[in-house]
């Protein structure tokens, strides 16, 4: 006598439900990964960000002479227009003019940022940030230079930022900022 063999398998109801749950799932949780990602994009831009004002303060006392870093879409000279996102350049300014003349050493280049990352800079700190051979921050005309950058992801809702604030005597700090919207 033969045997009967019965197929064990899935039907295509059941597939169909697995599909559907898993396309559920799915939507629920890219919102959240989104997010984790713009997270990790804005501290990754603040700190690039801290760590150039710091190359550029000791360079400045190492080499007793000025160092800037100054907004730049080139990376070889220092852009007049645009924000910090664009990216940015750490130089030795011999003449101190805080613009890139031949001749001056580049220390560091960042290039640009994720087109979802914005990073503004306050009037003072709005296109550079020079420092003095004493490690303190200052403009051409020699007049103290503070301010406040904020980088945050964009975004029409409330949004977590980092705020990176340059005091007189050059010493950049990090803070963390809830906007209502990033600028």
């Amino acid at each position: 006598m033969r045997r009967r063999t019965v197929s064990a398998g899935f039907t295509l109801i059941e597939l169909m439900v697995v599909l559907v749950v898993a396309a559920v799932l799915q939507s629920l949780a890219a919102p959240a990964v989104s997010a984790m990602l713009d997270s990790v994009r804005v501290t990754s831009a603040v700190n690039s960000l801290f760590s150039s004002f710091l190359l550029a303060r000791s360079e400045a006392i190492k080499r007793n002479a000025h160092a800037v870093v100054c907004k730049s879409d080139s990376g070889e000279t220092c852009a007049t227009g645009g924000g910090w996102e664009q990216g940015w350049i750490v130089f030795h300014d011999v003449n101190k003019n805080a613009r890139r003349d031949p001749g001056e050493a580049r220390l560091s280049r960042q290039s640009a940022l994720s087109a979802s990352i914005r990073l503004t800079g306050n009037g003072p700190v709005a296109s550079y940030v020079s420092y003095t051979p004493m490690g303190n921050t200052t403009y051409t005309a020699g007049a103290f230079q503070a301010g406040t950058l904020i980088v945050c992801a964009k975004s029409a809702n409330r949004v977590e930022a980092h705020q990176l604030a340059l005091n007189m005597v050059g010493r950049p700090r990090t803070v963390k900022a809830k906007l209502q919207r990033c600028p």
